[in-house]
């Protein structure tokens, strides 16, 4: 499965990305995944996205509408089928879903807002740099796409009509499947389910002897699909048949989801955080033996063993914002190592401010040591310097995620920080009083 890095520009220099250019399309959206509350650009396998944040500068008086704008030189049924499978891989990577309610094109792009009357729930991803759908799946097997989209009517129709919902979830797997094949996969599949809601319903019904495969389709593909006389049919007329299939949806949407993430192999958001080898990128950099030597925690005794990634240079950023000035092109070299650890210090040009890394090959990861690093070299130190390192500091206490990158290859990003035993300062609080401090030490040599 190709993962790919998903660059985000957020806020108003989201919006500047359409300066100049003709040809949108411009889609309404319904949701159950935390929307961002400002403007985000995404370039996701090659293409650009701009997803509207729900609140709306000046704009008090309508409910907010979620919507995307891509770029379609024309209005073509490809670009349109391109945004329905951005919002199928989006929604379910995100852990729910994104639909499209309504689309047009335009030679720019076209907003939405709530209409009184039609006002609905939309859960907002609070602070302007929380939404993160970086590292989505790319999907590019035909099958699995058609398994996505079933997956994202199924999820969206789940509180509005669950029979149609069942349906839906259904599809997602008889998609895959001749029949005999479907009925093996089921019946192996229905002990591996570990949602608690599914789990507790396959339990009631084989308690009542029935056989839980034969009855998901019986009674409910078919009986939802089909109304001929004298079939079991789903009658919406009919409270025990709609609680029937409210019962058995936790179980055939468990199905369709489990099809999705493990016979299908695309993770979302949640599990590729706990499978993601996030040095990966820089493995290349490596000698092989190094990396085979760290991934088995063994000791470099000699750095000079890791090849060009011993000493080289690295821009650091807090991500999603660009790189302040003297972040860019630091030296980066190794300092030690440990049992399958490479540490090292990030030095900018002026060697002023010193930032130390610890790179876990043996654990995937890549931490901030913000309790070694600081300002070094006093005497030459500016007030730019504290500004910068300050800022760095406290943003990173306050859980902003800190992105590495090295030559061409992918960026790396690093654990969040979870604060113990510090009390979070607002950044730029805490900036105006380093500066001040800062000011006042100089003041008095002087």
């Amino acid at each position: 499965m190709r993962i790919s890095y998903v660059p985000h520009i957020v806020g108003e220099a989201a919006m500047a990305q359409v300066c100049g250019r003709g040809g949108w399309f411009s889609a309404g959206i319904t949701c159950s995944i935390p929307w961002p509350e400002q403007d985000v650009w995404l370039q996701y396998d090659g293409a650009e996205y701009i997803l509207r944040g729900a609140k709306r500068p000046g704009d008090d008086k309508h409910p907010p509408m979620p919507c995307i704008h891509t770029p379609a030189p024309t209005q073509r049924d490809e670009e349109l089928a391109r945004l329905y499978r951005f919002v199928s891989i989006l929604g379910y990577f995100m852990g729910g879903y994104v639909d499209i309610t309504g689309a047009n094109w335009g030679t720019h792009p076209v907003g939405y807002v709530g209409m009184p009357g039609r006002e609905r729930m939309l859960t907002i991803q609070c602070g302007k740099f929380n939404f993160n759908c970086n590292h989505m799946p790319v999907v590019e097997d035909d099958q699995t796409r058609k398994a996505l989209a079933f997956l994202r009517e199924g999820r969206r129709l789940r509180h509005v009509h669950e029979a149609y919902s069942y349906l839906s979830f259904f599809k997602v797997i008889e998609s895959q499947f001749e029949a005999r094949d479907r009925v093996n996969w089921v019946t192996d599949a229905l002990d591996k389910l570990t949602e608690e809601d599914a789990v507790k319903r396959i339990s009631e019904l084989r308690a009542q002897n029935i056989d839980v495969n034969k009855h998901l389709y019986d009674s409910g593909r078919s009986a939802v699909a089909h109304a001929n006389v004298g079939r079991d049919i789903v009658d919406p007329d009919v409270p025990a048949d709609r609680r029937r299939i409210v019962a058995d949806l936790p179980i055939i949407a468990a199905l369709a989801r489990r099809y999705i993430q493990f016979d299908a192999g695309i993770p979302d958001s949640a599990e590729l955080y706990s499978t993601r080898d996030r040095t990966q990128p820089w493995h290349a950099l490596m000698t092989p033996e190094a990396v085979d030597k760290l991934k088995s925690r063994g000791v470099i005794e000699d750095v000079a063993g890791l090849g060009e990634f011993a000493e080289t240079r690295v821009t650091v950023r807090l991500w999603p914002e660009p790189p302040t000035e003297q972040f860019n092109n630091m030296l980066f070299l190794v300092e030690g190592c440990g049992e399958g650890v490479l540490f090292y210090i990030a030095l900018n040009e002026r060697q002023t401010i010193v930032f130390r890394f610890a790179i876990d090959v043996a654990s995937d990861h890549v931490h901030t040591q913000l309790d070694n690093r600081g300002l070094v070299n006093p005497e030459h130190v500016t007030e730019k310097d504290v500004e910068d390192f300050t800022r760095y500091f406290h943003s990173v206490i306050g859980n902003r995620t800190v992105e590495l990158s090295v030559d061409d290859a992918v960026p790396v990003d690093c654990d969040v920080v979870i604060p113990v035993n510090i009390i979070p300062q607002i950044p730029e609080e805490a900036v105006a009083r380093a500066l001040e401090a800062f000011r006042c030490s100089r003041a008095q040599l002087a």
